[in-house]
């Protein structure tokens, strides 16, 4: 261990902690090293499904909002790849996952102080004189473990899948979670009868690649969700406002209540699906019904899927119709999961500081505007969380919009200066009465 103490040590590579990198970089005055327990940056692979758009516009990249001359900027990455005129005959504002996925890695390849392959297993608060830090142990590629001295951290742990009760046992060729669905797909597609369960975009995707490969397999497709319905994104004008800085801001400053009951509120502009994907979805419903009267589609909303069970042949599926209260069971051969994540928060966090925390319940700790939890005492060595925050930064917890802000306001706070500017006061309505100057 040398006894350089960074300003700043990232637990996680994807586009959040990335993002961070990026803007860190070309700054003399923060220095920091980001870590990947694995070998490569991959974004969602097991859902980069041919054909399928992101459902932000292309400036929502890991830097444009903080600085549109930055050499990380997907423009410069569409300019260095000889991209930029087939991008703009492409007419898209979205870009290709595929394509946000290979951004990813073409900015990953030219940052120095990226270390994948290594993972952080314990961070600990250390004191020397009137110095404090915390120290990061690394387990790297050998198994050796390396240490780390830094004033902050920033928690880019990201999530992991949300899986039906009793399916932990169950052979991964049958039964797949959306994450693995790429993975997977080779044996999914020799079931009889595929079901797929959720009713957000990666639901439906899913179920709209399935009915490609339907007139080549023949099998059998059920979608059902516990939702009343399957409603797309709301994708109006004034409403995508909620995902801008000043919407966070106000989002931020009311209670805990208030924000819970105002997510619900919000749910449009989350979890629907992209219009363009119901869409295509209907269309080839249309294309398959004509002249055919076997119908190999079942959709079914207003339906929760409790549990699985192996049975002799295939799956037994625990349904329940909530609105009319009906409870019933379902076979089928293979499962696709779209059913979410859960926030991945690690050990050494829960081991270390879990109990210095304020909560704002049970589960949910109180993060700062500036994406820093905070502790029973204040501490002036920060711990940052991108992981987690839907409860204090609301719908656009997950957006790749707004991760650019947080890490504007992570990057200003570890610094004390303002590095970049937090891009306050540019839309057109706002959330509180103010009065005219």
């Amino acid at each position: 261990m040398s006894n350089q103490i960074y300003d700043v040590i990232g637990v996680g590579i994807g586009p959040f902690n990335l993002g961070l990198a990026a803007l860190i970089e070309p700054l003399e005055d923060v220095n920091g090293l980001f870590f990947e327990q694995t070998e490569q940056l991959q974004w969602h692979p097991g859902m980069l499904i041919k054909g399928t758009n992101l459902q932000v516009p292309f400036l929502a990249d890991l830097v444009t909002f903080a600085d549109p001359t930055s050499n990380y900027s997907f423009v410069n990455y569409l300019h260095k790849q000889n991209r930029l005129y087939p991008f703009f005959f492409f007419q898209e504002l979205q870009a290709p996952r595929e394509e946000y996925n290979e951004y990813l890695q073409w900015v990953a390849d030219q940052l120095n102080h990226l270390r994948f392959g290594e993972k952080v297993v314990d961070v600990e608060e250390k004191r020397e004189e009137d110095e404090r830090f915390f120290t990061v142990t690394v387990r790297n590629r050998d198994g050796e473990e390396v240490y780390y001295n830094t004033k902050h951290i920033v928690m880019g742990t990201g999530s992991k899948p949300l899986v039906l009760k009793g399916m932990e046992d169950l052979p991964e060729d049958d039964v797949v979670h959306t994450s693995r669905y790429l993975y997977k797909k080779e044996e999914l597609v020799k079931g009889e009868k595929i079901t797929v369960i959720g009713s957000g975009q990666s639901a439906a995707e899913i179920v709209e690649d399935l009915l490609v490969e339907q007139g080549h397999y023949g099998f059998e497709i059920t979608w059902l969700t516990r939702s009343p319905g399957l409603f797309q994104l709301d994708t109006a004008k004034l409403p995508q406002e909620f995902f801008s800085p000043d919407y966070v801001t106000y989002f931020h400053s009311l209670t805990y209540e208030q924000r819970k009951d105002t997510l619900s509120d919000l749910d449009s502009l989350q979890n629907g699906v992209d219009p363009s994907t119901l869409s295509n979805i209907y269309n080839w419903l249309y294309h398959r019904s004509i002249g055919s009267k076997e119908n190999k589609v079942t959709i079914q909303p207003l339906t929760e899927v409790s549990g699985i069970q192996q049975a002799e042949e295939g799956y037994t599926l625990e349904c329940h119709q909530w609105q009319a209260d009906e409870t019933f069971s379902y076979s089928t051969d293979k499962v696709v999961l779209a059913t979410g994540y859960k926030p991945n928060i690690p050990a050494w966090f829960t081991k270390r500081f879990a109990k210095d925390v304020i909560y704002e319940d049970e589960k949910l700790f109180k993060v700062g505007r500036n994406c820093e939890i905070k502790f029973q005492e204040e501490r002036p060595n920060k711990i940052f969380t991108t992981t987690n925050i839907s409860h204090s930064h609301g719908t656009g917890a997950n957006n790749l919009g707004l991760s650019v802000n947080r890490n504007i306001k992570m990057v200003n706070t570890i610094a004390g200066r303002t590095v970049y500017p937090e891009g306050e006061g540019a839309i057109f309505q706002q959330f509180q009465m103010k009065e005219k100057d």
